[in-house]
């Protein structure tokens, strides 16, 4: 009797202590500096970016080593072949085994040329308002943007018109085109801002997304777009995930806009980031809004983005990329 108890003790123990290091692992025990510290240093920085071209080497080799995003950012015939397992990574216990209807709709390889040369990575936010951004975005050879962002005439000037890249999140699709299951004509129409990119969507990150990108593909090729659909290989959204969490980003998810920077880091030999300012105030102490076209705030706990914005000015100030959060000075030039 004895022996049993003494044995429901150690099994309460170890299933508190296992409870604890999940909490810690999720929730660690760490300060994050407050919004106007971070702001204050941003100011002190000014403008001053020097390229470091050993410490981007050093951290594509990093990138390279954990989630090799040069094969494996996007699913592809090569990397899933027919009958591979695609876990979600947004969800336990859940999974896609490729079949006949799936495969068929993958790229055979991964499409990009390595290394790209100049890319930007265009965040959504606020701080791109009047920021006058637009031409030094579209200078880049390879332009990536998040989550069909708006690129009519009154945005261009801040945030350019070029694509090569776009990223669409299924509850996108869900919300501003009822899921595709009545129309797709408006959402064919829209497509056409992106002029000839791809657009990269993770059809296989939750279960509740693999339709609605399923149908996007299908609206696409139906209509015989110009667009390239690309799958986000959720294997490759897992391995970014613990590189950024291992670095101190701790968060249900990443944003959209850190998967994109990773990509760029790893394929591209020099990375300028814009629209990324996870605060409310600018660096002229002016209200900022969420993005540059609402105001609509995300739900909260989901992502960390002041925590990323950290880890992206550490690699901005160590030369590894160059970050644009206020205004883009006027071109050589520009009258």
């Amino acid at each position: 009797m004895s022996v049993r108890c003494h044995r429901s003790k150690l099994s309460v123990w170890a299933v508190l202590c296992v409870l604890v290091l999940c909490w810690l692992y999720i929730f660690p025990v760490y300060r994050l500096r407050n919004d106007k510290e971070i702001v204050d240093e941003v100011l002190r920085q000014g403008q001053v970016w020097q390229r470091n071209q050993t410490d981007i080497d050093l951290f594509r080799k990093l990138l390279s080593e954990c989630c090799d995003p040069r094969r494996m950012f996007a699913v592809t015939k090569q990397n899933s072949p027919m009958g591979k397992v695609l876990w979600y990574d947004g969800e336990f216990y859940h999974s896609h085994t490729v079949n006949n209807e799936t495969y068929s709709l993958f790229v055979q390889e991964t499409p990009l040329q390595h290394p790209l040369k100049k890319c930007s990575v265009v965040g959504n936010g606020g701080v791109l308002k009047h920021s006058g951004c637009g031409k030094d975005i579209d200078q880049a050879d390879f332009v990536m943007r998040c989550n069909l962002p708006p690129l009519s005439r009154e945005y261009v000037e801040d945030v350019g018109s070029r694509t090569n890249l776009v990223t669409a999140n299924p509850s996108i699709i869900e919300k501003r085109f009822q899921n595709l299951l009545w129309s797709r004509k408006s959402f064919v129409e829209s497509m056409k801002a992106y002029g000839s990119s791809y657009i990269y969507m993770p059809a296989f990150s939750m279960k509740p997304g693999t339709d609605p990108s399923l149908r996007a593909h299908y609206a696409l090729t139906d209509t015989s777009s110009n667009l390239t659909m690309l799958f986000a290989n959720p294997e490759f959204l897992r391995t970014v995930g613990k590189f950024w969490k291992g670095r101190g980003v701790h968060a249900k998810r990443l944003s959209t806009g850190l998967f994109l920077v990773s990509l760029a880091l790893g394929l591209c030999e020099e990375v300028t980031a814009y629209g990324f300012w996870p605060f409310s105030v600018g660096l002229d102490e002016q209200p900022v809004s969420h993005h540059y076209y609402d105001n609509v705030l995300p739900f909260s706990g989901f992502h960390a983005m002041p925590e990323e914005f950290v880890q992206l000015w550490q690699l901005h100030k160590s030369g590894t990329l160059r970050m644009r959060v206020g205004h883009c000075p006027p071109r050589e030039g520009a009258i």
